[in-house]
């Protein structure tokens, strides 16, 4: 791990330091406490290391692994939860291997001792549409999230989702559905939930399908242009009916493509 946190670190620390470690793929509470609590204390005392993301979902973890994340001394600790939607028959279809109430009850008990929990949702899932996305952004803005990533479903090579493609049993959604979808949600948010993504990142050569989750600054780009047409802002409907919330300031300039 020290040598990993080098290699990666050493050529950014002149523009980029601190950092924060993220440990983001699979399960990263799927091991015993003890695993848990040495992993985590090692990764503490990393040079220029202020903190630490956890990424895992809620039947991997407990009160004892909580209670570990909770006592670990870092000045920043979030806990990434994986949800992806609030229908649990939509979670059952995809495998998921917990439910919606899974989730709130762990997000309580990690609320409860201080970690700030950032929401993982999935739009264009099987099964699911517009309503039922727009649904699971209200169920994890009603709980006490810190924040939340959006994510575009995108299929990639080799799985059994590949197969529903090819076979034409799933098409994925469009750009323009997905621009649509976030401009209805991001107004029901609560204001204070920090929005940690707004669209998913397809590993270099893993992307049959859609094209446009390649393009990631245009749905950034495009996404904000129709905010600022639309008048619209995060919270607009949630807490924040009086205007852009005072902590939102656009200081550096658009980019030419929204001038």
């Amino acid at each position: 791990m020290e040598g990993q946190w080098e290699s990666w670190t050493v050529p950014l620390r002149e523009t980029r330091s601190p950092f924060l470690a993220y440990l983001q793929a699979f399960s990263n509470t799927y091991c015993s406490p003890g695993q848990l609590k040495d992993v985590l204390e090692r990764i503490a005392i990393l040079p220029d290391s202020v903190g630490v993301a956890i990424g895992t979902r809620p039947d991997c973890l407990d009160s004892e692994k909580l209670d570990i994340l909770a006592a670990l001394d870092v000045q920043e600790l979030w806990l990434d939860l994986g949800l992806q939607s609030s229908d649990n028959a939509i979670l059952k279809q995809a495998n998921r291997g917990h439910s919606a109430e899974d989730f709130a009850r762990t997000v309580e008990q990690a609320a409860g001792r201080g970690i700030k929990v950032c929401a993982h949702l999935i739009a264009g899932l099987p099964g699911d549409d517009d309503d039922g996305f727009a649904a699971s952004v209200d169920f994890v803005s009603a709980l006490p999230i810190a924040g939340i990533k959006f994510h575009n479903l995108y299929i990639c090579n080799g799985t059994p989702l590949e197969a529903e493609f090819l076979h034409g049993n799933y098409k994925p959604m469009g750009f323009e559905d997905y621009l649509c979808l976030l401009t209805r949600v991001l107004p029901r948010l609560r204001p204070d939930v920090v929005v940690h993504r707004m669209a998913s990142d397809p590993a270099y050569g893993e992307l049959v399908a859609p094209e446009w989750a390649l393009r990631k600054q245009e749905i950034l780009n495009r996404l904000t242009k129709a905010m600022l047409e639309a008048d619209i802002w995060q919270g607009k409907t949630a807490g924040a009916e009086s205007g852009i919330p005072a902590w939102y300031s656009a200081k550096a300039p658009l980019p030419p493509s929204l001038t």
